[in-house]
């Protein structure tokens, strides 16, 4: 099955080898048909600490790595 990737800003990066990522999605509700924003949070890992508040991020889907990261950093882009 393949791992899903999100894109999303870094809202946290004050752990240490880890940020909190918010990725919003848009869907069409499905009686109004009016667009709905819809934001979640997920815990990644970033090996190196170079994310900082602000960054926009592309994560993965990855094996436990704590007991709340499930997703890892992938690129980063300023």
């Amino acid at each position: 099955m393949p791992r899903r990737i999100l894109e999303g800003n870094v809202v946290s990066a004050k752990t240490d080898k880890t940020v909190t990522v918010r990725v919003e999605r848009r869907f069409m509700h499905p009686m109004y048909k009016k667009y709905i924003k819809s934001s979640s949070k997920y815990t990644a890992h970033d090996e190196t600490n170079s994310c900082k508040e602000g960054d926009h991020v592309s994560i993965i889907e990855c094996r436990p790595i704590s007991k709340t990261k499930r997703w890892m950093v992938i690129s980063g882009d300023e």
